[in-house]
């Protein structure tokens, strides 16, 4: 299984943005989103969520507000901005083009 730290610099940033694009989360469901859309292959902890959370936040990528959870406990819900999917689309574009161009030298040995 990969952890965080076996990701590409940045990943985890465009995992939680993508993640962010379809709607508002708080931080665990974001994790577990990441983890169920991967297969099980992604999993990220708390330690790596949280700071590159409040990153994305300070980037003005991301806005959170207050709200509760689906258990009723109060939950900072996170959203992305425009800019933030400005980045996002930018980044998707880099990130296909890299992944085809390992893909390329991957396949041609």
């Amino acid at each position: 299984m990969a952890k965080p730290t076996d990701l590409v610099q940045g990943t985890l940033d465009l995992l939680i943005l993508k993640t962010l694009a379809l709607q508002p989360m708080h931080g665990w469901g974001i994790a577990q989103r990441i983890r169920q859309v991967s297969k099980e292959v992604l999993q990220v902890n708390q330690g790596a969520l949280y700071p590159a959370l409040h990153r994305l936040e300070q980037q003005g990528w991301i806005e959170a507000e207050w709200g509760e959870s689906e258990n009723n406990r109060r939950a900072k819900y996170y959203s992305l901005t425009r800019d933030g999917a400005r980045y996002l689309r930018r980044q998707q574009t880099q990130w296909n083009r890299l992944s085809g161009a390992i893909d390329l030298v991957l396949e041609s040995t």
